[in-house]
């Protein structure tokens, strides 16, 4: 039945391969083009289902081959020409390359798998779990988050060990020549140390700084026996339910050796956040998260991502431990145990929230240190050549690996149409009427699947805009491993940068100069095509393409021109319950939004009120534990602002000094319930139209550049450092409240050596208890005349 099968799918490709070459005219063509285009749109609008989606891809996919047999075949300069079909035949292979990708994605995400929840096991019935935390130079605080977030997974304590994997306390860096670099490491292992004491969990460390990341885990291996292993990077902190959402598929098949999560996130990345789009577009690791790895798992094909994973041990001593032969560390080690027959699983769900790159410098390293890695995997072990994996699994992985390959295809579509523009290069022999029918169309139906398939994951063009702003940094990295395969080193991504102005991104210089280019070369287009003698209608469109480019090249300058950050530490919206205790007297509340250093709560306006003046007071925070969960200490708070919404006061408080145990209060309110993170996910996520998203990306090429030319001219000056107006989150779920006192500085964590009790509020004033009276009874007198005057109007 199956050799039937195959026969069938062959001889209905062979049958459409040989009907697509068929010669037709131009005019035949664009009508052919155009039918399907309205085929496609009717079965979208009103045929849309599992079935309908592969008659839509199948339709579209018709028009690319079209279009790649006429680019082929006819649109090629002569060979007579040396330079100019030099220079086609290269911009020809970076439109083959991008056809290849477009196939080989629609291949894996023609229908992505969703995985039911695992079976639920009895407490006795559960493996042993070894969570690692490898660290290398974070702050104590973003450690003590994570730590303590880990320790209140929902999981049977005696089974859950969890390791502080430092490789910044090393023996080696400790006995650093240098000696302020070797007290810093001894200090950071005493504090680390103390904290692991604190919290209930392990720390360890090793005698060298060997195989980066691997070796770090590794090292961990050495020491743990636990039948699973968990990975979290250091700033990517479990929600409760983690372990209870992803651990049952290991007893449901016995060669799982993997269950990968998404990375969701807290704080927008630069792209995101110079242009303001955090709260409104999916950001940009969703599509892969959302839609790729779901894909890919349906064909037993989803990876390691290093982090927010879950990995079988037996699986591990198989391969020999975490491989490190590259620096993706992840995606080898995925891609060994793939060959030897063991099996992943991907869980579309965000259970752990992390921290991406601030500025543009630590985005572009990161992503280098991807580019290089897969590249690496690519040359050394050639997933074309490696035994063990299925066909369709050496088509996931080399499409995952040949994909980093994008910068330069994307910079020869950038500066191809200067070619023609400044030079006269004929690079593509077409007339405006071929271009029309063939090109015209295959880039509006190639916009349309992308759309039908990610369309609620990325906007158009936004794909673009990514890979531009990478490619002009990532050519170098991708050049640089090619010639030495074994040379890239692992570099550790900057979070946490402070942001406390606008300014330019040191890498801006080549993203103007460019844009300066792109901007000449419309100008020089338009002079030529309205006075220069001779000159057809093909330069319009080689400039309108030009002035496409020029509107992408404008975007990423505003990516460019770095935005002060409110934050000061992100922050989450989140819909819990406790009790707020100021000056003697408790009040049920609604936290609605929660970051490592205050949160934001709405409680009855009957009971407080927003006085103008007042002064900040001091008091706790006491959270009703999701089920299941142990109730915490209270959390130590400051009154900071007050505003009126409605019938309901909504009041800022930042955190007081908090010690190691005041985190697991902290963590059990942030990180109790998961679907917080989902609920802010699907906010964003909806569909963006073909038009909307132009529309929205020709308003930033248009205005972005003006904003970046302005931080140019401003130069690097900082603004005279005002305390007052910096609010710790902003409050997106209320009015804007005027801060009743200076906003108090991050507050470092400060852990001594022995236990210590947490720091709670001491008793308040007698004059701020008057203060807290006071103010209700304004508050109750507002309304109450407020009533009154709604009842005399209504008369």
């Amino acid at each position: 039945m199956r050799a039937v099968r195959w026969l069938a799918w062959m001889g209905t490709t062979a049958a459409g391969l040989v009907l697509l070459s068929q010669p037709v005219g131009t005019q035949n063509q664009l009508a052919m083009s155009l039918a399907a285009m309205a085929a496609m749109i009717g079965l979208w609008l009103f045929l849309d289902g599992p079935r309908t989606r592969f008659v839509f891809l199948a339709m579209g996919s018709l028009v690319v081959l079209r279009y790649i047999l006429w680019r082929v075949t006819n649109t090629l300069p002569s060979p007579g020409d040396p330079v100019s079909f030099g220079f086609g035949l290269l911009l020809l292979l970076g439109e083959l390359y991008c056809v290849f990708i477009l196939f080989v994605s629609l291949i894996i995400n023609a229908d992505p798998l969703r995985r039911r929840p695992p079976l639920q096991q009895r407490a006795a019935e559960l493996p042993t779990v070894d969570v690692f935390v490898p660290s290398y130079n974070e702050d104590a605080s973003i450690l003590a988050m994570t730590l303590a977030a880990a320790r209140q997974m929902n999981y049977p304590p005696e089974k859950l060990t969890v390791w502080l994997l430092d490789d910044g306390g090393t023996d080696q860096k400790c006995a650093d020549a240098d000696r302020g670099k070797a007290e810093a490491a001894q200090g950071r292992r005493a504090e680390l140390q103390a904290l692991c004491a604190e919290l209930g969990a392990r720390y360890l460390t090793r005698e060298r700084n060997l195989h980066a990341k691997a070796g770090n885990l590794n090292n961990g291996l050495a020491q743990a026996s636990g039948d699973i292993v968990v990975v979290l990077d250091a700033d990517h902190v479990p929600f409760r339910s983690f372990l209870r959402e992803t651990v049952g598929y290991f007893a449901e098949d016995p060669r799982l050796f993997l269950v990968q999560t998404p990375h969701a996130f807290l704080n927008p990345d630069p792209v995101e956040r110079n242009l303001r789009t955090f709260e409104r577009m999916p950001s940009e690791n969703e599509m892969f998260y959302a839609v790729t790895q779901r894909g890919l798992d349906k064909w037993n094909g989803s990876f390691f991502c290093g982090s927010a994973a879950l990995l079988r041990r037996a699986a591990l001593d198989e391969a020999g431990g975490f491989s490190g032969i590259t620096i993706t560390e992840d995606c080898e080690t995925a891609f060994e145990l793939h060959a030897r027959g063991w099996t992943s699983a991907y869980v579309d769900k965000p259970l752990i929230a992390g921290l991406q790159p601030d500025t543009l410098a630590d985005f572009i390293g990161q992503r280098s240190r991807w580019c290089q890695g897969m590249f690496q995997i690519l040359l050394l072990k050639n997933p074309a050549l490696k035994a063990g994996l299925k066909p369709i699994q050496k088509i996931a992985y080399l499409s995952s690996m040949t994909f980093w390959f994008f910068p330069v295809p994307r910079l020869a579509f950038m500066f191809a149409p200067l070619l023609h523009i400044f030079f006269d290069l004929k690079i593509f022999v077409a007339s405006v009427d071929e271009s029309i029918a063939y090109t015209a169309t295959y880039i509006v139906i190639n916009l349309m699947m992308q759309n039908y398939v990610y369309g609620k994951f990325r906007w158009p063009f936004v794909s673009e805009l990514y890979e531009y702003i990478q490619g002009l940094y990532l050519s170098k990295a991708i050049a640089s491993v090619i010639l030495s395969p074994r040379k890239p080193t692992f570099n550790v991504t900057n979070k946490g940068a402070s942001l406390d102005h606008d300014h330019l991104s040191p890498l801006a210089l080549p993203f103007f100069a460019v844009y300066a280019l792109l901007l000449a070369g419309c100008a020089v287009a338009g002079w030529r095509y309205l006075f220069e003698p001779g000159v057809t209608n093909l330069m319009l469109v080689v400039g309108l393409w030009n002035f496409f480019n020029l509107l992408t090249a404008g975007a990423a300058l505003g990516v460019c021109a770095e935005r002060r950050q409110p934050e000061r530490m992100p922050s989450l919206p989140i819909d819990r319950r406790g009790v707020l205790s100021l000056g003697g007297r408790a009040v049920d509340v609604s936290v609605t939004r929660v970051s490592a250093e205050g949160c934001t709560l709405r409680l009855p306006g009957t009971l407080l009120a927003p006085g103008a003046g007042q002064r900040a007071m001091s008091g706790s925070l006491t959270v009703i534990p999701v089920d299941g969960a142990r109730q915490a200490a209270p959390l130590p708070v400051i009154l900071e602002g007050v505003v009126r919404d409605g019938d309901e006061a909504v009041c800022r408080l930042t955190f007081g000094a908090l010690q190691a145990p005041d985190y697991v209060a902290l963590a059990g309110l942030m990180y109790g319930d998961a679907d917080a993170m989902q609920r802010f996910q699907l906010r964003r996520r909806r569909h963006k139209d073909i038009l909307t998203g132009t529309l929205q990306f020709v308003w930033w090429g248009l205005v972005e550049p003006l904003r970046a030319l302005r931080y140019a001219l401003a130069g690097d000056a900082r603004p005279v450092a005002d305390e007052t107006a910096a609010a710790p989150f902003p409050a997106y779920d209320a009015p804007e409240p005027a801060p009743v006192a200076a906003a108090r500085p991050s507050l470092p964590l400060n852990l001594p050596a022995r236990p210590v009790e947490p720091v709670r509020a001491g008793p308040v004033p007698a004059e701020a208890e008057g203060d807290w009276v006071r103010l209700m009874l304004e508050f109750e007198n507002d309304r109450l005349l407020a009533a009154e005057g709604r009842r005399t109007g209504a008369r």
